[in-house]
């Protein structure tokens, strides 16, 4: 939906086609921004038609003031989102202040230092992320869509409603890949569904074309152990939400993350966590109350804890309350859009 460059407050540039953590903050972010006054748009391909969205045109309108501001911010999260707000701002001089929001976990590299540095404001999207900043940040957790993610409601919540295996449903949901760690949550079933026959594990989420032979080195495995009823890969689903509401555990166990949305998307839903300590899912998860943290990579700790949670489903299901509870307290997606709307009244005030 092309809205008017004059109007447009805002820019949320969007450079990576392929859908990844960044793509999903912006498409849930910028409808409720909108609606909460802010005149905000994205630029680049690969999101919905619906979203409020300028032409490459329209940057030539960026010299020109919009109509209620000095200026406009340009919001980067990417580094090739980063580079030409530096280039529009500094050089070609148009009205732009910089905004950029960081989930790595990790030392940046001298050019990312670099144009961070040259940022009017930094968002660091954990204080683990915040921690690898060099510069003054405020840290705003990434929210969910608490409209979009619900605990289960009906019959077709429910895991009898799928006519698979068991009573209890474990998933790991999202790419498959090394980093992701699925192959780890695949042992992890192969060593505990036997010893628990109650449970059936799935596994959703697209396999790109360069991990084609890791999925199929992991079915093999499953075959081997002769668990190919019982630990399920969907692929990709056209409503992963409704197998978020028919679990009662699910596990994140990415050996590296940004940030990680999937456990509050699972917790929003009513469901207990083992993750990971990857990504900011140590901040996200009260230990022992909405779920448990192992190290990143170690398949033994996880396997243990998972272990721990399928010998007791009345555990279980009360973590998963608990995490309802804790994801509406302090992970609403209104919070996050608050918190940088704090970040862009700040930049606009500023001489």
């Amino acid at each position: 939906m092309r809205v008017p460059i004059e109007t447009v407050e805002v820019i949320a540039p969007n450079f990576k086609k392929r859908l990844s953590g960044v793509t999903s903050t912006i498409v849930q972010l910028i409808p409720l921004q909108r609606r909460e006054g802010l005149d905000i748009a994205t630029l680049g391909p690969g999101l919905p038609q619906e979203l409020p969205s300028i032409g490459w045109f329209d940057l030539f309108s960026l010299w020109k003031r919009p109509q209620k501001r000095r200026f406009r911010i340009w919001h980067a999260r990417r580094n090739i989102e980063m580079i030409p707000g530096i280039i529009m701002r500094d050089i070609l001089r148009m009205r732009l202040r910089l905004v950029f929001t960081s989930a790595a976990q990790r030392h940046h590299k001298p050019l990312t230092k670099w144009l961070i540095s040259k940022m009017d404001a930094v968002i660091a999207t954990s204080h683990r992320s915040g921690s690898y900043l060099k510069v003054e940040h405020k840290v705003s957790m990434h929210g969910v869509d608490l409209e979009r993610f619900t605990p289960p409601s009906g019959d077709e919540d429910q895991w009898s409603a799928t006519a698979l295996p068991g009573k209890y449903a474990i998933g790991c949901f999202g790419r498959v890949r090394h980093q992701k760690g699925t192959d780890l949550f695949v042992q992890a079933m192969i060593e505990l569904l036997p010893q628990y026959p109650d449970w059936t594990a799935i596994i959703t989420g697209r396999t790109t074309a360069e991990h084609r032979s890791f999925e199929q080195e992991l079915r093999k495995k499953i075959a081997d152990a002769g668990l190919e009823d019982r630990i399920l890969l969907l692929g990709e689903v056209d409503d992963v939400r409704v197998w978020y509401r028919r679990l009662s555990l699910y596990v994140a166990p990415s050996r590296n993350e940004g940030f990680g949305l999937t456990p509050l998307e699972a917790m929003a839903s009513q469901t207990a966590i083992v993750a990971s300590d990857a990504g900011a899912y140590e901040e996200m998860i009260v230990e022992g109350v909405t779920g448990s943290v192992v190290p990143a990579g170690d398949g033994n700790a996880l396997r243990d804890a998972i272990g721990a949670y399928m010998a007791n489903p009345d555990k279980v299901a009360q973590h998963g309350r608990n995490a309802l509870e804790h994801v509406r307290k302090n992970f609403a997606l209104e919070r996050e859009a608050q918190v940088i709307a704090g970040v862009y009244e700040q930049v606009f005030s500023a001489k």
